[in-house]
């Protein structure tokens, strides 16, 4: 089955005012339910909660304060599943609602676990509503937004498309909110970083993700190997016409050279414990002799860690090269820091590995 991610923000489905807007949702609903019968296994991630609590409590604003904002996804998030429920089932389709954190991607068993669940589900013909869980979620453990969260999920169960839902018809040249003249960029080959600074700006009063968290979403999910579309998500019609063949908003060409599902993980689920600062020899075997690190090339060590833990390492300018699982706690390699791999077993009184990071659990970043 080919499998499509499409992302719904707040200010899709709703707004400060009336709260959950139900016509919206039965349209993407339709939309939806006619890509499974397409022959497309769907996930959808889903904002809304927050909005749609806002107006069960009675809220004129968005909440800044963390535990009312817990309250308000407490409150709307059983009026946005609900609404889900009732939209696909006048198509005949079944939902399930999956809420996640940071930590559900960050952890290697409960990122297998994520993943066979969602797969399970779509297996079953069920369409999945994944938000994050905002009743639990910190600032710590948060994605920071759904576009993060639809990237990370696209890249977790393997999908060939992400689409995003927007309320603009894609990415153009310049604000089309600002009466600019602005040209709609419907092909982009590579996210460079004046493309990133084209999408700057902020979100809406519900939501919290402007257009630049959109690119940043799609810089992540290509690398993976996955197609982005940003389309408006205020018109009907436009996800089916898409996969029909039909372009529609911009679409991000996905990197040829994907990122094994392993590495995908190092690089964007994972969560960083600390780092270690290499030398000028150990960056070039790094980035250009395709090596596994090794203590001879660690000048320093910064953070505290234990074995499997994620951990970037660093150049002599500061900048962060690579991002790895390494193979000794930070206590370890400050012993052995800078030493040939001869030397560690007699250090140590032991030797897990020559290697601190195993090229196999290190990405080079860009």
């Amino acid at each position: 089955m080919k499998r499509i991610v499409v992302k719904i923000g707040s200010n899709i489905l709703a707004n400060e005012k009336d709260g959950l807007d139900a016509k919206r949702i039965s349209s993407i609903a339709g939309d939806v339910a006619e890509l499974q019968n397409m022959g497309y296994d769907v996930i959808l991630v889903s904002s809304g909660a927050i909005a749609a609590g806002m107006k069960k409590l009675g809220l004129k604003e968005k909440p800044k304060d963390i535990q009312l904002k817990q309250a308000a996804a407490a409150a709307g998030q059983s009026n946005l599943i609900w609404a889900y429920e009732k939209g696909f089932g006048g198509y005949g389709k079944q939902v399930a609602q999956i809420l996640l954190t940071s930590d559900d991607f960050s952890d290697r068993k409960r990122y297998i676990n994520s993943k066979n669940t969602l797969l399970t589900l779509l297996s079953y013909g069920i369409i999945p509503i994944v938000n994050e869980n905002d009743t639990v979620a910190t600032d710590e453990i948060k994605f920071g937004d759904n576009d993060n969260l639809a990237s990370l999920v696209a890249g977790l169960i393997d999908a060939e498309r992400l689409i995003i839902l927007s309320d603009v018809d894609g990415l153009y040249s310049s604000d089309p909110k600002k009466g600019y003249k602005a040209v709609l960029m419907e092909t982009v080959e590579e996210i460079t970083p004046e493309i990133e600074a084209i999408a700057g700006g902020t979100g809406s009063i519900v939501g919290t993700g402007g257009m630049y968290s959109k690119i940043i979403a799609a810089k992540r999910a290509v690398s993976n190997g996955i197609t982005v579309n940003i389309i408006n998500g205020k018109k009907s019609g436009l996800i089916t016409a898409l996969l029909k063949g039909k372009p529609h908003g911009t679409e991000f060409k996905s990197k040829k050279e994907k990122l094994s599902a392993r590495k995908g993980w190092i690089v964007y689920g994972s969560r960083v414990k600390g780092s270690l600062y290499v030398d000028a020899g150990a960056v070039k075997a790094l980035i250009h002799g395709g090596k596994s690190l090794l203590p001879s090339g660690i000048v320093s060590v910064s953070g505290i860690f234990e074995t499997g833990d994620a951990i970037h390492c660093v150049n002599p300018e500061g900048r962060k090269i690579a991002k790895g699982i390494t193979n000794y706690s930070s206590s370890e390699i400050n012993k052995i820091k800078g030493k040939n791999t001869t030397e560690v077993e007699k250090i140590l009184g032991y030797k897990y590995s020559d290697e601190v990071i195993h090229r196999d659990n290190l990405v080079v970043l860009d």
